[in-house]
Parts: structure tokens; C-alpha cells; sequence
């Protein structure tokens, strides 16, 4: 298999239960991240232990009636596109838990997993409370906004969602994280869910390693998903269309530190 059919997943078509991706760590051929994305029809439902793994479950977009582990939380989500400018609703949910979705609405749903642990407990995450902020400047400017952030309880999961403006570049300067060298790096595998703006909307991609072994570009279109096992993986959204991206990330701590590219690190400086 080619390193661009093995990093990059189409979207193609729904399969049972509204499944357009499944990443296991089996799959993906690491250890700790696992994603699903399922556009759920109205009146169409998911349901699921959670087994060893914790799950976030974020509504991109449409609404749905949302119930974990005793907890039940009607009438979820608002936002009609992950464009707008609202935050989107999320669950989380520990390990040995169990969860049921109803779409009331065309759905876009994904489920973010990694193994579980500690003594959690099922919640809502209610996107008033997350941080929205701007990161970078100029061509690299984009709005970064924390589902599931560090600070926030969980054992492994880290969940973020990114919008970049169309020219814009993003993941940028590159950098990676895919060393376990704390305080400096922490080392986390991470998959790209990726929204475009536009019927004829693109992205690119470029996920590469200092050493070369890993070094490929990805023509990213809607609906598209991208594995980062390692390496640096800047992103920029085709000018006229806006890229979104929800970010899910896990490793062996739960923590982000990155390196960016020595080549690189001279436009920090700007």
C-alpha cells in the first residue's frame, strides 16, 4: 500500500448505520486513536458500549437526542454546518459506559475514541464553555476552538476543531509531536477530519518526517480523513474555500507539546 492510500481515507459513500469512516488503532497501525464519522438520516440511532475505550462524541452538525450512561440529553447540537459560527455540542463518555444517539436531523456525527481509564464520569460539553481562540497571523491565521482539551477530565482523548480561512494555511509553522520527550514533545498520534467549504473545495496536506522516509502530499477534498502517525503535517485551504478540521489526538500522555520544524521555527519570530 502506498503512504498516500494508507494516510489518506476517502469519503465515499455511507455504509450501515450512516458509517462513512472507521479508524482502529488495528487499522491505522498504531495504538491509542480511534475514529468513526456517521451521517445519521432523522430518526436514525447509534448505540454502543464503550467497552475499554472513552468516546467523545461531537455533532459537527444537526441535532440529536443524546443519552450515556444514565445521563439523557435531549435536543443537542444547532448549528447547521461546522461553518457557522457556533461551537458544537459534544458527550463525553468513559470506559465501561454505554451510549445511545437519535438524530433528529440530518446528522453528522463523530465518534472519538482512545483506551480509557481513571474514574470519569458521562457529561455533556457545552460549547459555551469551550475556548475559542486565534492562532497564528496573517496567511496562517485561523480560529482554534477546545472540545476536549487538557485541562478538561478525560484519560487519554484530546479533541480540537479548527477553521482556516480560504489562502490560509494551517498546522502551521509545521510541526509534530511524535516523541515522548516531555517537557519538550509529548507524543501523540492524530487523525484529521476534514470540511470544505464549496462544492469544488480543496485542501492540501503534506505530512513528512526531518529524515524524508515519510514525505507525501494529499489532495484533500470534503469529507476527506487524514492519519498523521508521526511526522510534521501542515495543511492550507484552497483560496475561496474555507477548511475546517476536527483534530483528534491520544497517546501514552495526555498532554500537547510539539517541535515545530527547525527549517521553520525562523517565522515564530515574525
Amino acid at each position: 500500500m502506498s503512504p498516500v492510500s494508507r494516510l489518506l481515507l476517502k469519503g465515499g459513500r455511507r455504509r450501515a448505520a450512516g458509517l462513512v469512516h472507521r479508524v482502529t488503532p488495528a487499522s491505522a497501525g498504531w495504538r491509542y486513536v480511534g475514529f468513526e464519522l456517521h451521517r445519521l438520516e432523522p430518526g436514525q440511532s447509534l448505540e454502543r458500549d464503550t467497552g475499554a475505550e472513552e468516546v467523545c462524541l461531537v455533532l459537527v452538525a444537526g441535532h440529536a437526542d443524546v443519552s450515556a450512561s444514565g445521563e439523557r440529553w435531549p435536543g443537542l447540537g444547532g448549528r447547521g454546518s461546522p461553518f457557522e459560527p457556533l461551537g458544537p455540542h459534544a458527550v463525553y463518555v468513559p470506559r465501561g459506559g454505554h451510549y445511545r444517539v437519535v438524530a433528529r436531523s440530518d446528522l453528522e456525527l463523530a465518534v472519538c475514541s482512545a483506551p480509557g481509564g481513571g474514574e470519569h464520569r458521562a457529561r455533556w460539553i457545552d460549547p459555551r464553555g469551550m475556548r475559542c481562540t486565534s492562532r497564528g497571523q496573517g496567511s496562517s491565521l485561523r480560529q482554534v476552538r477546545d472540545i476536549l482539551p487538557e485541562g478538561e477530565p478525560a484519560h487519554a482523548l484530546l479533541v480540537v476543531e479548527v477553521l482556516t480561512p480560504g489562502g490560509h494555511w494551517s498546522s502551521y509553522p509545521p510541526h509534530k509531536h511524535d516523541v515522548d520527550n516531555l517537557p519538550d514533545e509529548a507524543q501523540l498520534e492524530e487523525i484529521y477530519y476534514h470540511r470544505i467549504s464549496g462544492v469544488h473545495g480543496f485542501a492540501l496536506q503534506r505530512v513528512y518526517t526531518e529524515d524524508r522516509s515519510l514525505d507525501v502530499a494529499l489532495v484533500v477534498e470534503d469529507g476527506d480523513a487524514v492519519l498523521v502517525p508521526c511526522g510534521y503535517h501542515p495543511c492550507a485551504a484552497a483560496d475561496g474555500y474555507d477548511l475546517y478540521y476536527l483534530n483528534v489526538m491520544a497517546g501514552p500522555r495526555r498532554c500537547w507539546r510539539y517541535a515545530t520544524d527547525p527549517a521553520h521555527r525562523w517565522l515564530l519570530q515574525r
